[in-house]
């Protein structure tokens, strides 16, 4: 069985019905296409402070999260010191991991890289769009060939923390890839904001 059904009566997608959080994150925001690069630099840096924990302690802690890193103004993060990583490693509100929070650090520097050269980190960002008739269809799998590609060429920018699986994850959520099941009530909520969607473009 791969829905569940909410408290409207409609059909979701099973996994938000793991935590009374996941509803509200499953209707609103995930798999809507988004084109802020803020927004889009903060999932690649939570997706990979989740790296080994479960979303529903990353979500938890998001504001957290957002308060520490200046909403993820990787302009700003760019500038952190070590001064910066000992604040942070004291912060009980986020996950205190010194790799994944150096990794913030560094990505922000990589993501100005990126922005000078591309004009925005979303114009990069949606090249790895997958086509549309994998759009159309739910996957079940925890990479993609398009998710792959991504990893590999942020990786090769200098990026951290950024695996097939946690960049796969990361498509899910933004909109690149539709994975809300078939008969889940968001799904078509989803292909209607991608129909006016406008791809960026650098």
């Amino acid at each position: 069985m791969t829905t569940i059904t909410g408290p409207d009566g409609q059909k979701r997608c099973r996994w938000c019905d793991a935590a009374p959080e996941f509803l509200d994150y499953h209707d609103t925001e995930w798999g809507f296409p988004v084109r802020d690069d803020y927004r889009l630099f903060e999932k690649l840096c939570l997706e990979g402070f989740q790296s080994g924990l479960s979303w529903r302690t990353i979500l938890a802690k998001r504001e957290n999260f957002r308060a520490a890193f200046h909403n993820f103004d990787f302009d700003r993060i760019a500038r952190f010191t070590q001064r910066d990583v000992k604040r942070l490693l004291k912060d009980e509100g986020i996950v205190r991991h010194r790799g994944k929070i150096e990794a913030v650090i560094n990505n922000a520097r990589c993501a100005q890289n990126l922005v000078e050269q591309e004009g925005s980190l979303a114009a990069f960002i949606w090249r790895y769009e997958p086509n549309k008739k994998h759009l159309a269809e739910p996957q079940s799998v925890s990479t993609s060939t398009e998710s792959i590609a991504l990893s590999k060429d942020l990786k090769k920018l200098g990026w951290k923390f950024v695996g097939p699986t946690t960049v796969y994850a990361f498509m899910q959520a933004m909109g690149l890839i539709n994975d809300h099941v078939g008969d889940c009530v968001t799904r078509s909520k989803v292909e209607k904001a991608r129909k006016t969607f406008k791809v960026p473009v650098g």
